[in-house]
């Protein structure tokens, strides 16, 4: 029998938005829902293997400042509508007390929720708690999940020594996730992490490439040779990928056991990092960059090959020898396991060269793109 997981869901500022003024939802006139959260929590409940428990602080439910009649009409109304759309909670946790009375089920406290930290039955590791603020995220890491935090960045989560809402040092690594868009977070339940690692040691090399295919275009990459770096950063910036690359090779020798090696160990991590395909567009794109006109095909239909039709008239551009070029992305295909279809036509030799590497990127970034609403494989063999 499987683990149970958990999403722990908080409700102001998540399942719905929290009233500006006063915070307290108290009327069917402040109900309103968070965007896109129906149809996204739906396809959640539906679609995964997750537990819902609702867990939210309603300071002062029961008290003359917030009147038990004033709470229940729109929470009804809220829970009533969001089980017309097929979404329920296996528990709902309310806890009623001030901040200043430091109770044990308060959140980010875990009083409310003992009965998933004292059953073996529950896997929370692999379990998420969902939340606007600071106190959900260290809720996360009380109980040993981890959160996906409904805001722009993490601006909240850095520690301060006085006034902060952030109490704890470490909240910004509990973050799975980071986002306000509903779609995203369903994507990332759905599909997980795009995430791989991969550490190729030879005699001649030793590589390591870190990759998220989900990320925003952060490089850091240093193979010995600058051309060669230039353009593997036009992958990761034009691809929108995190894209780490750190490469000793014996340079003392020649550039080819380096170049070859990064496009093996690199392939290898696209091709790990995509997991399933499933929902992904596959295939991709073609770009002009001043006097060239660069195409860059590809499909990740789990066959490698490679078409070359690009000529360079110059031996080397920088430190890296043209010739290498063709290598270069005939090692990544096959590690990759991915047709390429590479044509460059135009003058200028780095501008020919540059613009192969920044249509491969926009390549992947097409084939990559995920429909988490069409969740099929893109392939009528139903494999890839």
């Amino acid at each position: 029998m499987s683990m149970k997981k958990v999403l722990f869901i908080d409700r102001d500022g998540t399942l719905v938005i929290e009233p500006p003024v006063d915070y307290q939802l108290d009327s069917l006139e402040k109900l309103e829902f968070y965007p896109k959260v129906m149809r996204n929590l739906g396809f959640i409940r539906s679609k995964l293997d997750f537990e819902f428990a609702m867990v939210t602080n309603q300071d002062g439910l029961g008290t003359t400042s917030f009147p038990e009649e004033t709470f229940w009409p729109a929470h009804n109304l809220m829970m009533k509508t969001l089980e017309g759309e097929g979404i329920t909670f296996d528990e709902i946790f309310i806890d009623r007390s001030m901040p200043e009375d430091n109770a044990p089920t308060r959140k980010p406290r875990t009083g409310m929720l003992t009965k998933y930290l004292s059953n073996p039955d529950y896997d929370l590791a692999g379990s998420f708690v969902i939340g606007d603020r600071p106190t959900d995220v260290e809720l996360a890491k009380n109980l040993g999940c981890r959160a996906i935090f409904l805001q722009d960045d993490t601006t909240l989560l850095k520690p301060v020594s006085e006034g902060g809402a952030a109490t704890c040092e470490g909240l910004e690594s509990v973050c799975a996730l980071v986002t306000k868009d509903w779609d995203k977070v369903a994507e990332f339940l759905f599909a997980g992490e795009r995430t791989a690692e991969v550490r190729r040691t030879t005699k001649e090399t030793d590589i390591f490439v870190s990759l998220n295919l989900d990320g925003n275009g952060a490089c850091d990459i240093h193979t010995g040779l600058g051309f060669f770096d230039h353009m593997l950063e036009q992958i990761g910036k034009h691809g929108g990928l995190d894209l780490t690359i750190r490469v000793k090779g014996d340079l003392e020798v020649d550039e080819h056991h380096t170049i070859e090696d990064t496009a093996i160990a690199l392939g290898d991590c696209i091709y790990q990092a995509l997991g399933n395909k499933r929902g992904i567009e596959r295939y991709g794109y073609a770009l002009t960059m001043d006097d060239c006109l660069c195409q860059v095909c590809l499909d990740f239909g789990g066959r490698p090959w490679l078409v070359w039709d690009a000529e360079f008239n110059r031996e080397k551009i920088g430190e890296m020898p043209t010739e290498m070029f063709l290598h270069f992305f005939k090692s990544l295909s096959d590690a990759a396991k991915m047709n390429l279809n590479v044509k460059a036509e135009g003058q200028n030799e780095h501008h020919k060269i540059e613009g192969i590497f920044k249509a491969l990127a926009r390549a992947i970034k097409m084939a990559v793109k995920r429909d988490i609403y069409h969740f099929e494989l893109p392939s009528s063999k139903g494999v890839l």
